[in-house]
């Protein structure tokens, strides 16, 4: 806002002593106004009675003088702690958090242009600061805050996690680079996929509880309940504090540690914003799944668990083992060595797609890994003393089942995919102490749960656990045939590396949120920053294109019959009929958009459509073209060059004598300037006379259903890999489905092109 205001040519005839206004004649100071910003309105009349009405507020940074080189907006935000539900009420730690040690810097735009650009704009910004001093931690955190809950979020994303100025430095400049960049589409439907047993280690989910208020209130909770039923706690166990307590690979620790730890990182998601459509466990992890749904509370499902590793511990010794073969495979096997066994046998306790697991007495498990060793079929021994989903464990059903007497059970508020029958669990399904015995008992159909995650329209996975273990068995089981592609994998949490960096320094979860929002979600910025207090600081604006959308009138090309860009037609004295245009990087417009290696290059669908094309305007009716060789790239100048309008190309086409009546030699042939004539193709050109009618026509839906479909997205990239960029005008394939040496397609053409661009396009050759 101006200091000083200037008002001239007032109107004599107005009694301005009685109106509670001043008006200025003068340059004079604006009046004060008790120490508010001031206002001021700016009025503008225009043709027609037009009229505009603007508001302008002074700007004031109230004194702060925090940063040396940046403005603050407003005073510091203590940012609210978003807790479950079932614990809402819950009286936080009194405990002070530690510092978080790694920082989320989101960064978008409407179009990859935008995004390098604002990439560039914040490594200008980061060198303003450092001018001064290095950047503090203060700021930078104030900066990441600032752009999480300050800005819109669009679809062509950049999530960049960084723990100190160097490394966020580092990063930025990497992108600045970037070379590819796909804008994405938020997920329709997102699915967590809860981690079973033999996933834990010791420490998991220390550094959260430390630096995440969500985190610890729900340890702490499930701590509470846990020592009401052991009397010992559980989180000395889980994060290494104690030694002869027990042991985190002891069913009876396992169990309750990990439905404990997920639950966490249940509600931690739900702080961001982030709450899935589907869950789906395995095995133990189902008790969490169950929770997310709604079934029971954290603390039902806390003691169930704590009940449930209890009663697991103390059945008797077995062993477990992954079998690398089909399920009718493994159930021959197991049948025939059960014949010959004179314990319980062994039981199938498991079909996770690419392997199936055997669980039973350990001298039947070594005798099977003996039989598949011999038959050269790979086999893996688990890791547990105990014989999961086997007779082994029905000793403990009957307790396992009346523990949940007297619980409340919920039909689940979300889908739910069941272990028993790898389908959602159905409306009038009881998810009581009787489901949950023969849970415990029976296989768990994995690969059918997959499976329905498809069916559903599942394209973003979660998973919730202490590491990566079901991810690859989603991508495994996927069915090949649906119609909804591998979808997007995320693993919230992994195993301390001898890597210090950023990305286990939380033990990943900072970097899981990265890949979350740039995947397409909505991600909730003040989760990650819960119990602190930031404010906001001014950014980088955001970088507009600033595009010119006025008309631009096209050059003039030399006019001729059939395709456009054949152009004027001439007969030579020897008998040769010559074609000659001029065509220019940028004229057909969508020419740009076909480039290898940088360069813009005519397509060779193009020069064959205007080889049979010459071909037609001699009536001579449908033509074939034969022999095509293209000897010279057709290469064009960048159309962003201040140069390239005046460096076009004079192509000429020649229709050479003809030997036959029948067929002719065309040669095209390119001229830049006064350089010397380039031949770029040959070929020969017959005419076919009448025009052959087929005689049936393709059975697309049969060819659809015969062939996997592919990801068109993956298959631009592929070709960008290799050198060659398609434009818009260009990627115009919708569907794909493909075999080794067969391939179909679905294209559609731009909507942007007029009749005129459609006349020219190569692609409706």
């Amino acid at each position: 806002v101006p200091k000083h205001l200037h008002l001239q040519n007032l109107n004599p005839s107005i009694d301005w002593e009685q109106l509670p206004l001043q008006i200025t004649t003068s340059l004079m100071e604006l009046p004060q106004s008790n120490g508010q910003p001031i206002l001021a309105g700016v009025n503008s009349f225009g043709i027609s009675g037009t009229n505009s009405h603007i508001i302008v507020q002074e700007y004031n940074n109230l004194g702060n003088e925090k940063y040396a080189k940046h403005e603050v907006v407003g005073s510091p935000l203590a940012v609210e702690v978003s807790l479950p539900t079932t614990i809402a009420k819950q009286a936080l730690a009194k405990q002070e958090f530690t510092q978080r040690n790694s920082r989320l810097l989101p960064l978008s735009g409407k179009s990859r242009n935008s995004l390098r650009e604002l990439v560039a704009n914040y490594l200008s910004w980061l060198g303003e600061q450092v001018e001064e001093a290095i950047p503090t931690e203060p700021l930078l955190s104030d900066m990441a805050w600032s752009a999480g809950v300050g800005r819109n979020h669009f679809d062509h994303r950049a999530g960049i996690v960084f723990k100190d100025y160097a490394e966020l430095e580092e990063r930025l400049k990497a992108l600045v680079e970037m070379k590819e960049d796909e804008r994405v589409q938020k997920p329709a439907k997102v699915a967590f996929a809860y981690t079973g047993q033999g996933s834990q280690w010791t420490g998991m989910g220390e550094t959260l509880y430390q630096s995440e208020p969500v985190v610890r209130a729900v340890l702490d909770r499930c701590d509470e309940v846990f020592r009401s039923e052991r009397d010992m706690s559980l989180l000395d166990v889980m994060f290494g504090r104690v030694e002869g307590n027990g042991k985190l690979n002891d069913t009876e620790w396992e169990q309750p540690a990990l439905y404990a730890l997920e639950c966490a990182l249940t509600s931690l998601w739900a702080s961001l914003g982030v709450r899935p459509d589907v869950v789906v466990g395995h095995s133990l992890g189902e008790l969490v799944a169950a929770f997310a749904a709604g079934v029971f509370s954290l603390e039902d499902g806390m003691r169930f668990a704590t009940i449930r590793g209890t009663l697991m511990s103390e059945t008797g010794q077995g062993a477990m083992a992954a079998v690398f073969a089909s399920p009718d495979q493994v159930e021959s096997i197991v049948e025939s060595l059960n014949a010959a066994s004179t314990s319980v046998g062994l039981s199938i306790s498991g079909d996770n797609g690419t392997h199936q697991v055997v669980s039973g007495p350990t001298v039947d498990i070594d005798n099977i890994l003996k039989h598949l060793k011999s038959d050269g079929i790979q086999a893996k021994r688990l890791n547990t003393t105990r014989a999961f989903h086997s007779p082994l464990l029905d000793p403990i059903l009957g307790a396992l089942q009346s523990s949940l007497d007297g619980v409340t059970i919920n039909p689940p508020s979300i889908s739910m995919i069941s272990n028993l029958t790898g389908r959602v669990v159905e409306p009038d399904q009881a998810l009581d102490g009787s489901y949950w015995q023969q849970h415990a008992r029976e296989a768990v159909s994995f690969a059918d749960g997959i499976k329905t995650l498809a069916e559903l329209g599942v394209d973003l996975v979660v998973e919730i656990g202490p590491r990566s273990l079901l991810l690859p068995m989603v991508v495994s089981a996927w069915p090949e045939s649906t119609q909804t592609p591998t979808p997007v994998l995320l693993s919230s949490l992994q195993p301390p590396s001898a890597d210090s960096s950023v990305s286990t320094s939380d033990n990943g979860f900072i970097t899981a949120v990265s890949n979350a929002y740039q995947a397409g979600l909505d991600i909730r910025f003040q989760g990650l920053y819960a119990g602190e207090a930031r404010q906001r600081i001014h950014l980088p604006g955001y970088p507009f294109q600033r595009e010119s959308y006025w008309f631009s009138t096209a050059r003039p090309r030399h006019s001729g019959a059939g395709l456009p860009l054949l152009g004027e037609r001439r007969d030579s004295a020897s008998g040769e009929v010559t074609f000659e245009t001029m065509m220019y990087p940028d004229d057909p417009e969508w020419l740009p958009d076909h480039s290898v290696f940088g360069k813009i290059i005519a397509p060779s669908a193009l020069l064959a459509a205007m080889a049979a094309s010459a071909s037609a305007t001699e009536e001579n009716g449908m033509a074939v073209v034969e022999e095509m060789h293209l000897n010279t790239a057709m290469i064009f100048p960048d159309a962003n060059t201040e140069d390239s309008a005046d460096q076009g190309l004079k192509v000429q086409s020649v229709l050479n004598v003809s030997e036959s009546e029948t067929t002719q030699r065309m040669q095209i042939f390119s001229q830049r300037s006064e350089q010397d004539w380039i031949l770029n193709a040959e070929c020969l050109v017959s005419s076919i006379d009448p025009v052959p009618q087929m005689k049936e026509t393709a059975d697309l839906e049969n060819l659809k259903a015969s062939l996997p479909s592919m990801d068109t997205a993956s298959y631009y990239r592929t070709r960008s890999k290799s050198g060659v960029e398609f434009g818009p005008s260009f990627r115009t394939l919708d569907k794909i489905w493909a075999l080794p040496g067969e391939a179909l397609g679905e294209i559609s053409f731009p909507a942007n092109l007029g009749q005129n661009e459609l006349d020219i396009h190569p692609l409706l050759l």
